[in-house]
């Protein structure tokens, strides 16, 4: 297993950076908890030197009880300062390396999983490591320190008993160490259940109007209502075998607290202890009492985020099927000349989505790809866009192969204009932006004006400053593939794919948007998947595709005249405009 899937060593990396600050909290919390501890010593020296009338060496015991306490409340004010910011780095660290990570991941980890139980994961680790630091600064080290120098404080006074609690403590961790490992399955099903919540409640808001479409409102309901009541099932179980573990661990600490009390009584007794000697047991069985109950409690908590955490990793930090070869270059200066040389492709090892598939694209053409649906026309998109790789063949650009350039370098050579234009919630400004985050406010102008959006734009509440909402639902589809051309005009890549750019408009907008795009394929290597073939007309050649291979190509008029499948689509597009 990769150790960065493993909780304790991914938090170490996490760790790393801020190790010194760390260190400081630490050093804080051992001192703070030194002091408490010595302090109950310090107060047993104060009675036995009250006891003995040694009026000089009360002062003195009083001082060394006063400089303890103060330097207890100040080492963790200490600890308490750097860890407000230092936990909360941590996290943030934390975020960024997992959402770096995932969006690291081809298309395919994607389309295999929902995004809102990804969105929900990565959130809810940065807030399970947030309080599994804070859990362990502040209720399981104090504890557990206060109880092992209470511990070794006894022992320093009354030998036998020191001894006596170390093979008591001993036996009881293994006991209790063993049901907690036995019922960690419980606490992993409640972690997975909890994170299929969280992607259920992002699907549902992500999907709203396709719920309110379809009247599957209370379906819904319904089905979230089952997805809590399980999580609310595998919480509880969880929180009860954790219960059963304190309540074994808190009947033990009260009998051995009790019996600790009844041997210094004993001892004082017959005159082998002190007056002290009682006060310190006594103050120190009780630290040892509340110490375990309250290690037990912060435990529980714990142990619950420790699970959350390792599901969440076992879920996200699943290796790259893509990554960048290990010596990946640049793309070299990109003219746009495209070569696919006998490409098979299938989804996911699934019928095959291209077979064998050859085609030659020079520098500047326009190419436009026909064909019914499930033909491989968008999969030859995919592939030269290394969403996917092909199962065979190879994909080059200008003579490079693109599986051995860097990811970014391809992706700058290219600019795409589809149906579903992604959006995101900001402001037209910034998505206009999105192709060229570096540009200027006047070259975001021009690229607006290209594509003839500046009108639109203008006529907004705030101009170029108004937020597009959720996915661009703000716009109308011609506004959006207007802005989507703007960005691809900005963005100035050698490559422009099409992908049913305009099918989805009205006549009016796609006209507007035809006109954008003649300028903006104007220099570039385009390739366009359309259904309406008079949308392509002026293209240099046409690629008819069917079944994953490609049955004929040449210009338009060409194709039209003779017989062939590209004239019978053309007949029944004209039959149907009639």
């Amino acid at each position: 297993m990769n150790l960065e899937k493993r909780p304790f060593w991914f938090l170490l990396r996490m760790i790393g950076p801020h190790r010194f600050a760390h260190f400081v909290v630490l050093t804080s919390i051992f001192v703070g908890v030194g002091c408490s501890v010595m302090s109950q010593y310090a107060v047993k020296n104060l009675v036995d030197v009250m006891a003995r009338h040694d009026v000089p060496m009360v002062w003195s015991a009083f001082g060394l009880l006063a400089g303890l306490i103060a330097l207890d409340n100040l080492s963790w004010r200490i600890g308490g300062w750097v860890a407000a910011r230092t936990f909360v780095e941590v996290t943030g660290d934390l975020r960024k390396f997992l959402f770096n990570h995932v969006l690291g991941h081809s298309t395919g980890f994607f389309v295999s999983r929902r995004s809102g139980m990804l969105a929900g994961r990565i959130s809810a680790t940065g807030n399970a490591v947030f309080r599994i630091e804070s859990v362990i600064a502040w209720n399981v080290l104090p504890p557990l320190i206060a109880v092992l120098g209470s511990v070794v404080t006894i022992g320093c006074v009354v030998p036998m008993m020191g001894v006596a609690l170390i093979i008591v403590s001993l036996h009881l961790g293994v006991v209790l160490g063993r049901m907690a490992w036995k019922g960690r399955h419980l606490n992993h099903h409640y972690a997975q259940a909890a994170a299929s919540v969280d992607g259920q409640l992002v699907d549902v808001i992500n999907n709203v109007g396709v719920v309110r479409a379809f009247g599957a409102t209370l379906r819904e309901a319904r089905h979230f209502e089952q997805e809590v009541g399980s999580e609310m099932r595998a919480r509880s179980a969880s929180l009860r075998y954790l219960e059963k573990i304190r309540i074994l661990h808190a009947l033990t600490t009260a009998v051995l607290t009790a019996g600790l009390l009844y041997w210094i009584i004993r001892r004082w007794q017959v005159g082998t202890a002190t007056a002290g000697d009682v006060v310190l047991v006594v103050s120190l069985g009780f630290t040892v009492l509340h110490g375990t109950r309250d290690l037990a409690v912060a435990l529980v908590d714990m142990v619950q985020d420790w699970a959350r955490l390792a599901e969440a990793l076992q879920a996200l930090l699943i290796p790259h099927d893509m990554p960048d070869a290990p010596h990946a270059q640049g793309l070299v200066q990109p003219r746009g000349a495209i070569s696919f040389r006998n490409v098979s492709f299938g989804y996911g090892g699934g019928q095959p989505a291209l077979r064998d598939v050859s085609l030659e694209i020079r520098a500047g053409e326009h190419v436009g790809l026909v064909g019914k649906s499930g033909s491989g026309k968008s999969s030859l998109l995919a592939l030269l866009q290394r969403q996917y790789d092909p199962d065979s063949g190879h994909i080059l650009i200008d003579g490079q192969e693109i599986c051995h350039v860097r990811r970014l370098s391809l992706a700058s050579a290219i600019s795409v204009v589809s149906q579903d234009v992604q959006m995101f919630h900001r402001s037209v400004r910034e998505n206009v932006r999105y192709g060229k985050p570096e540009a200027s406010d006047e070259e975001v102008r021009e690229a607006v004006r290209a594509a003839y959006a500046a009108e639109f734009i203008e006529a907004l509440p705030e101009g170029y400053d108004t937020m597009v909402g959720e996915r661009g639902l703000r716009l109308s589809g011609g506004q959006r593939q207007r802005l989507a051309i703007a960005r691809a005009f900005l963005r100035d890549a050698p490559i422009l794919v099409l992908d049913e750019a305009t099918s989805a408009l009205d006549s009016e907008s796609e006209a507007t948007v035809q006109m954008a795009l003649a300028e903006l394929a104007r220099g570039r290597t385009v390739i366009a998947v359309a259904h309406r073939l008079s949308t392509l007309r002026d293209f240099d050649r046409i690629v008819v595709m069917d079944s994953g291979v490609i049955l004929d190509e040449g210009p338009p008029d060409a194709l039209a005249r003779r017989v062939g499948p590209y004239r019978d689509m053309l007949s029944l597009q004209l039959q149907g405009a009639q």
